[in-house]
């Protein structure tokens, strides 16, 4: 399956760094983190958030933008038609599994914001934020590769902005759908690195 796109053109081009970066932090609250919750036992997800944690540190000392946001709705009647059990019974206003987790908080430097969609834009403050910083490239983190990191990534690259993806930054509940969607999204929307090299990249420009 990988000959066939290369053989007809898919990933022929590198988007590379622009001027301006900005990280983007999708959905590492304690839902997805802490072991209490239901879907918080997923190995992939704690390992990314770990690795986010590190580049974090990296991007706050450069001050380099960070937005982060968390998915919560005041009740059933404000969510979309979520085939997640976790979701419609816990990610409501308040709720514990709502709070980001601390390994990767800054209230300080961070511009946090809850988001009712898969996207991290989809209707919210996002690209206002990212315009008033003159950001060009975002560097999309976060949980769950295949759902709201995948659609993050697709409405950056939407949106015009350069999109890099370090894989060992973000985590999902199985390893073939990290794999394959981040393989996917590689060959069509985003430069698909490692953490090492974006903070090699933030340690050369800022």
């Amino acid at each position: 399956m990988g000959d066939s796109y290369t053989a007809a053109g898919y990933g022929s081009a590198a988007i590379g760094y622009g001027r301006r970066p900005a990280v983007l932090v999708v959905d590492f609250q304690l839902a997805f983190t802490d072991p209490r919750y239901p879907i918080g036992r997923l190995p992939m997800v704690h390992a990314a958030c770990e690795r986010t944690a590190a580049l974090l540190e990296v991007a706050r000392a450069q001050d380099v933008p960070v937005a982060k946001c968390y998915t919560a709705y005041g009740s059933e009647a404000d969510m979309p038609l979520w085939k997640v059990k976790a979701v419609r019974e816990e990610f409501f206003y308040g709720h514990p599994c709502t709070a980001i987790d601390p390994r990767v908080h800054d209230a300080q430097h961070d511009f946090t914001f809850c988001k009712n969609a898969p996207s991290i834009f989809f209707r919210t403050p996002l690209m206002t934020f990212l315009t008033r910083q003159q950001v060009d490239t975002v560097i999309v983190t976060g949980c769950t590769t295949s759902g709201c990191v995948r659609a993050s990534i697709v409405d950056a690259f939407s949106h015009g902005l350069r999109v890099i993806v370090p894989a060992d930054c973000v985590g999902d509940a199985d390893e073939a759908a990290h794999r394959a969607n981040l393989a996917d999204c590689g060959r069509r929307y985003c430069d698909v690195v490692d953490a090492a090299d974006v903070e090699r990249h933030l340690l050369a420009v800022s």
